[in-house]
């Protein structure tokens, strides 16, 4: 048996059958072992920073944010950096624009909200859509924005933008924020979107009598309501949310579209003093019969899709005598699914002046009644004889 190394590494031997271990007389077990430890290769790399591998590939070289605005002329009215990797809102050297009304930083890597006071005079849109916002701050000095932007960012809590008087649109679309808070002062705001967030419930809307589109859908809404101040308001969107039912919207006299599909709706109710109505979207809940909408002389559109509605009667005594109605949408319910081949000439009889069920515009068809009354098509008929048209080139 051969000598063995200098340092061998040691471990269990094998026992003899008396419990010992054969060993020679080094004490080796006749059994080579390598100890384990990392070796660095190119152990350069970690003490030379400006250390390259002269065989790898080349890397894409990106500017410094500076020069993004090296083709701006210091007068100009509007800058637009979408996409374009901005992570220091310093770093672009705003310092020398004073015009500017108008500045877009959409899909960027800004994760903190930072501006030259020179820009306050003159600044009236702020688009920061898609960066890493969490915290709103910056914005001290902006007083003249009319348009604030935060959306699809980090944002918990809405704070720091009571100051900001002139604001007629503001956007929090797809943050992390569960409740509407500090708006107030707001006076002039037009629209207000909150959707895609962790709101549970409609609060703190009461100051903001100016506005007129409200728009939080996808969120975690039980109960609508806490909005009767809100007399001048046009649009509302609750959409995919868990509401059971219409409710609280006595006061919104002026309220023109009401989107409230995907929730948990059994009935369709609440909608008494809603008179202006011209869209009405209830798709994708649990109703059964269409009912309580006589009084929406307005009605322009009704989306209803994906419900439970079964009784064409329903659609012709509710909907018939609308002389504003051009759009339904009903496909997905019982009225569809059980004779879909009859299904758009039964709602064609119903509602005689529709121009459009559900995707399909129908302005521009003739129809007849066959001797059921059922309403079709005319049969386009060819001549006995026809020429053969030109080969098709495969």
């Amino acid at each position: 048996m051969s000598d063995p190394p200098e340092n061998p590494t040691t471990s269990d031997a094998p026992p003899t059958t008396d419990g010992s271990t054969l060993t020679n007389k080094n004490g080796w077990d006749g059994k080579l072992r390598v100890g384990k430890r990392a070796e660095v290769i190119n152990a350069e790399i970690l003490s030379d920073p400006d250390y390259s591998d002269e065989d790898a590939p080349p890397v894409e070289q990106i500017r410094a944010d500076e020069d993004l605005l090296e083709d701006y002329e210091d007068d100009t009215d509007e800058i637009d950096l979408v996409h374009s990797r901005v992570s220091s809102i310093p770093a672009l050297r705003l310092d020398r624009f004073s015009k500017v009304e108008k500045l877009c930083l959409r899909q960027n890597h800004i994760s903190h909200v930072e501006f030259p006071s020179n820009l306050a005079p003159s600044l009236q849109d702020l688009d920061l859509y898609d960066n890493l916002i969490s915290h709103i701050r910056g914005l001290d000095h902006l007083l003249h924005l009319t348009a604030l932007d935060l959306s699809f960012n980090k944002i918990k809590h809405i704070k720091n933008i009571s100051h900001l008087k002139e604001l007629k649109d503001l956007y929090f679309v797809q943050n992390k924020i569960q409740k509407i808070e500090n708006l107030e002062g707001l006076d002039t705001l037009r629209n207000l979107e909150l959707a895609a967030n962790r709101i549970r419930e409609i609060e703190n809307l009461d100051s903001l009598t100016g506005l007129e589109e409200l728009w939080l859908g996808k969120n975690k809404i039980t109960e609508l309501k806490n909005v009767s101040s809100l007399a001048n308001l046009k649009i509302l969107s609750i959409q995919s949310n868990r509401l059971p039912a219409i409710t609280g919207l006595d006061a919104l006299v002026n309220l023109e579209e009401l989107y409230i599909s995907h929730n948990a709706l059994t009935h369709i109710s609440g909608l008494d003093h809603n008179r202006r109505l011209r869209v009405l979207d209830i798709s994708s809940n649990q109703i059964p019969h269409l009912a309580n909408l006589k009084h929406l002389e307005c009605l322009e559109e009704l989306w209803a899709s994906s419900n439970e509605l079964s009784s064409f009667d329903e659609v012709e005594k509710e909907l018939a005598d609308k002389k504003e109605l051009n759009t339904v949408y009903f496909e997905g319910n019982p009225l569809q699914t059980k004779s879909p081949a009859l299904y758009r000439n039964k709602v064609r009889l119903a509602l005689p002046k529709i121009k459009q069920i559900d995707a399909n515009n129908i302005i521009g068809e003739n129809w007849s009644k066959n001797e059921q009354g059922v309403e079709r098509r005319p049969l386009t008929r060819c001549p006995a004889i026809a020429s053969p048209g030109p080969k098709l080139l495969r």
